[in-house]
């Protein structure tokens, strides 16, 4: 278990040093923008490189958030699996994806964690509650806001495998440099 903090993140205003310390939780920061986050047995964490000179059209941030969760949505296959504020995945109102950015001059990266059995009160064991936070998040603390996907870690991880990778592959997926609905289905 690890708690991760944004770039721009404040430790000690975004996470409960004294109980990660006590429990020998690491703290660390990454490269990329978001807030803190707690990861652990139970979360599965993936990233992806993409190229912005073969798909400039990603140089948009919010497109590109976008296009990569609705991918992802359309992988996983759930119904109310939603994408709400510029970066989260949601299921049934409550938070089951955390993804965040780095951007270079020819290429993004784009991670994010998965919740498919983490023990979601330990969020608030080690994460104080975000300064900042979407309005979807209605004043919720980490327990009430955030939940599992009703899938293994083996189920989401076979479901990226077969339907996200390749769509994002696929250059069918951005017809002309346009930008397309997310959700959309593809041209075959």
């Amino acid at each position: 278990m690890a708690v991760i903090v944004g770039q721009s993140g404040v430790v000690d205003r975004d996470v409960h040093v004294d109980r990660c310390l006590r429990d020998r939780v690491p703290i660390v920061r990454r490269i990329s923008g978001g807030g803190a986050v707690l990861v652990g047995p139970g979360c599965l964490n993936y990233s992806m490189v993409l190229s912005l000179e073969r798909r400039p059209e990603l140089k948009d941030v919010l497109f590109s958030y976008a296009f990569i969760l609705g991918h992802l949505a359309a992988a996983l296959d759930l119904p109310e699996l939603a994408v709400q504020g510029a970066s989260d995945l949601t299921w049934n109102s409550r938070k089951v994806s955390g993804n965040a950015q780095r951007r270079g001059l020819r290429a993004l990266l784009h991670h994010g964690t998965l919740l498919c059995d983490f023990d979601v009160p330990l969020m608030d064991e080690y994460l104080k509650v975000p300064l900042r936070s979407p309005s979807y998040r209605r004043g919720r603390g980490h327990t009430d806001f955030v939940a599992n996907l009703p899938f293994s870690v083996e189920t989401v991880r076979a479901r990226l495998l077969q339907g996200l990778w390749p769509a994002l592959r696929d250059r069918r997926a951005v017809l002309g440099g346009r930008k397309r609905n997310a959700h959309a289905n593809q041209d075959t």
